[in-house]
């Protein structure tokens, strides 16, 4: 049994922003049901451009429930600057954490308002199946690249393979790929420690 702490469970039994907004201006879909979660975000700009209604639909677990929940009301008001700058760390914030191994829940959520904000400008979804394969494939059982790895470990600050595993699934089916993933992220910081020499 996982450990939520109340706010996890707050969002969870009572889920805020259930459904989709009708005539949307911007739409996000992220995940996948065949992998264990799936998100689709829709969200709706009052005349000043700010979001004046946002709603969620999700296929997961109590976490992905939570952090979406959590996500519509952080970024309700907002401005599609200041939603943008919303991450995984801020939703996992409010609320008051979650289990290392449900982080990639918070990560789902960020992602998909990304791409409903990319789908307002017109531009392509940076989540999207094609996009995904950008890079090279490193974990076959969930579809993630190393371009992806990067992305999480660094903006997380993710240190360990495990940690990775946690925050976008990489390695957590089979493991074969831990290694690989290790080496990447070992990569990573290295370069990463030259740069400020």
């Amino acid at each position: 049994m996982w450990n939520y702490t109340k706010e996890v469970m707050d969002h969870f039994m009572n889920p805020r922003n259930v459904g989709e907004v009708e005539n949307p201006d911007g739409v996000g879909e992220v995940g996948n049901a065949a992998c264990g979660d799936a998100l689709k975000l829709t969200f709706k700009l009052d005349d000043e451009g700010k979001i004046a209604d946002v709603k969620f639909k999700t296929f997961g677990c109590a976490s992905a429930i939570a952090s979406s929940s959590a996500l519509t009301e952080i970024i309700k008001g907002m401005s599609l600057e200041e939603a943008e700058k919303v991450t995984n760390q801020d939703i996992a914030n409010i609320l008051g954490g979650l289990p290392e191994a449900k982080m990639h829940c918070s990560v789902m959520g960020m992602e998909a308002l990304q791409a409903a904000i990319a789908a307002y400008r017109g531009e392509p979804n940076p989540f999207a199946a094609d996009h995904e394969h950008e890079g090279k494939l490193v974990c076959k059982c969930f579809g993630i690249t190393d371009v992806k790895i990067l992305k999480v470990a660094k903006e997380n600050r993710l240190r360990q393979a495990s940690e990775v595993t946690n925050y976008c699934k990489a390695g957590g089916a089979c493991g074969s790929c831990l290694g690989e993933i290790q080496r990447i992220i070992d990569d990573m910081w290295l370069l990463e420690g030259l740069k400020k020499c």
